[in-house]
């Protein structure tokens, strides 16, 4: 399966120093959305947000779009993945409302966490079984990085988050690309191609079961 390459930023405010670059009308998310084709909606992380809201988004934005959002840090900061069912299920039904523009959910771990079969390895297939789509994992322990766990996260067809700055070894089955910058830097990659030349080896790479690369 050839993967296809998405481009986005986190967020969609547009700064007043790119502004000309887009749609002079619309709303913020509208106006991205004409210049981008992806985004990560990282508010979800800090806040719940309603079926309604996710629908306004979905609809502001053309049918080849996808939204990569966040699970809340209710679920992966406070309670570890511990008893996170209720949470998950909340965040599941919320995030429904984007429909078929709903791209990869990003399990973004804290640095203090390590795999545990028990916790986390029940988790993702507690997760797994209850997604049909993209799910992506950014674990920063080292615990995570050895391929006992590889071979978990390749059974659930659960990818790796690529992250530069990198905070670990490089991953070798990619299907989110996490470059540390605003829209700014985005726009410049996109209209340079200096980052974009090395995506051809990330693309490569990528877990052929999950055919959506965010950057």
């Amino acid at each position: 399966m050839q993967s296809v390459v998405a481009v986005g930023t986190a967020g969609w405010n547009v700064p007043k120093a790119y502004a000309d670059q887009f749609p002079a009308s619309g709303s913020h998310l509208a106006r991205y959305a004409q210049r981008f084709d992806a985004v990560e909606i990282n508010t979800s992380f800090y806040r719940p947000h309603r079926v309604s809201t996710y629908e306004r988004w979905a609809a502001a934005v053309p049918d080849q779009f996808r939204f990569a959002v966040k699970i809340p840090r209710t679920i992966t900061h406070e309670r570890r993945l511990e008893n996170a069912y209720e949470p998950l299920a909340q965040f599941l039904g919320e995030v429904a409302g984007l429909g078929p523009k709903l791209g990869p959910l990003l399990l973004q771990l804290p640095p203090s966490l390590p795999f545990h079969a028990e916790t986390a390895g029940a988790f993702l297939q507690r997760l797994r079984r209850a997604v049909p789509g993209s799910i992506v994992c950014e674990p920063r322990h080292a615990s995570w990085f050895v391929p006992n766990v590889e071979a978990v996260l390749a059974d659930l067809r659960i990818a790796r988050v690529a992250a530069d700055p990198a905070p670990v070894p490089q991953v070798t089955s990619v299907n989110e690309v996490d470059f540390r910058g605003g829209i700014g830097a985005a726009i410049g990659q996109a209209a340079c191609g200096g980052s974009v030349v090395t995506l051809s080896s990330i693309n490569a790479g990528a877990n052929p079961a999950m055919p959506s690369i965010c950057i």
